[in-house]
């Protein structure tokens, strides 16, 4: 259903009103609501599935203490404006914390939770939402509480830092997932073997794992979508002004392009050679022809619109990166530096110093 144009008579005039997708769906709802009527399924459309069901779909959340506020509304919030626009209740959600007492977010809003890990939790889709630093969580109830979950057929999810949490607990192999950026690197040194992508959101099979931040909503929209069609998913988007719906492949860092605010190919080029595997740089001469200039019409550039050298910014993308390997992993200072690119630990500590004024055993306390 496109917004469109409707008519109401009104004193012997015509009153041309434009309605929009949300507004369509309210006011199917409020007069099937009035009439009584039995409410057709929008997935009948065959846009997607049909979800006749006579019981709501159960949706669950596990919060971890210092999750994202953002990342977790914009996970919950779809499933109640589905309810809203349908006039139906399509979906019902219960939320567990590790303690069963009330958790509170990275800004420090606390949520009431409907139960602690006594007990399994009665969902058919369970999402951990964590946020902050999910490597230093380590409650192995919490870890066999969610393998237990698992086993009895629930679709287990993850939103920001939740990804982290599902891996550590097992329950991502054999998996594509992905999480939020930050968390990559360190993932993937402590998970070699697991199929991490850098995209917004992955749905495989019975694992959904998101970003965090909006690509959550986009998850949510998209396994809204497979059980009630576009037509809702669509309402959904446009009541929360959220015009453009994201895809799963899309990646979740803006353009190097938009990042630096440069245009010159070649520079751009040289770029995502570097961002791609900082730890492992080519030379600049490498670079320089892989561009197709010369070594110092690419040290120019570099210059006039990174305002640094190459070695520079090469060096600052290995810092930044062994800073997350040391808040994140349990890598010694030596296998940091060399993850990260560094010749040796000597050198890796006068960097890492001279960038932040503390040495790197310090970032660990500083975490």
């Amino acid at each position: 259903m496109e917004s469109g144009l409707v008519t109401e008579r009104k004193s012997g005039t015509i009153r041309w009103t434009v309605m929009t997708q949300s507004d369509f769906f309210l006011s199917k709802s409020d007069s099937l609501r009035r009439r009584g009527a039995p409410r057709k399924d929008p997935a009948s459309n065959g846009s997607g599935a049909a979800a006749a069901e006579a019981e709501p779909y159960r949706i669950g959340f596990l919060l971890v203490p210092g999750f994202a506020l953002m990342s977790y509304s914009c996970a919950m919030e779809p499933y109640r404006a589905a309810n809203t626009l349908s006039g139906r209740e399509l979906y019902r959600w219960k939320h567990a914390s590790p303690d069963g007492k009330p958790v509170a977010a990275s800004n420090g809003v606390a949520i009431v939770p409907d139960q602690g890990l006594e007990t399994p939790l009665d969902v058919d889709d369970l999402f951990i939402c964590a946020g902050g630093n999910p490597t230093l969580f380590n409650s192995a109830a919490t870890l066999a509480w969610l393998r237990a979950q698992s086993r009895r057929g629930t679709r287990m999810g993850g939103v920001a830092g939740g990804p982290v949490i599902l891996g550590r607990a097992g329950l991502l192999d054999g998996y594509h997932c992905t999480m939020h950026w930050e968390y990559i690197p360190a993932f993937r040194e402590s998970f070699p073997n697991h199929a991490v992508t850098s995209t917004r959101y992955e749905i495989d099979r019975n694992r959904c794992t998101s970003a965090g931040g909006t690509a959550a909503f986009d998850m949510m929209l998209s396994l809204i979508s497979r059980r009630h069609g576009r037509e809702l998913v669509s309402a959904v988007s446009e009541w929360f002004l959220h015009t453009r719906l994201g895809l799963s492949p899309e990646p979740q860092r803006m353009s190097l392009r938009d990042r630096y605010g440069v245009s010159h190919a070649p520079l751009l080029s040289v770029l995502e050679h570097l961002e791609a595997a900082p730890e492992d740089a080519p030379s600049r001469r490498n670079l320089a022809e892989s561009a197709g200039i010369s070594v110092r019409q690419l040290e120019r550039l570099f210059q006039s619109n990174l305002g640094c050298t190459i070695g520079q910014h090469t060096a600052s993308l290995r810092l930044e990166r062994a800073r997350m390997l040391l808040r994140q992993t349990s890598l010694s200072v030596l296998e940091v530096a060399v993850a990260s690119g560094f010749n040796s630990a000597a050198h890796f500590s006068r960097a890492y110093r001279g960038r932040y004024g503390y040495p790197p055993r310090s970032e660990r306390k500083q975490a």
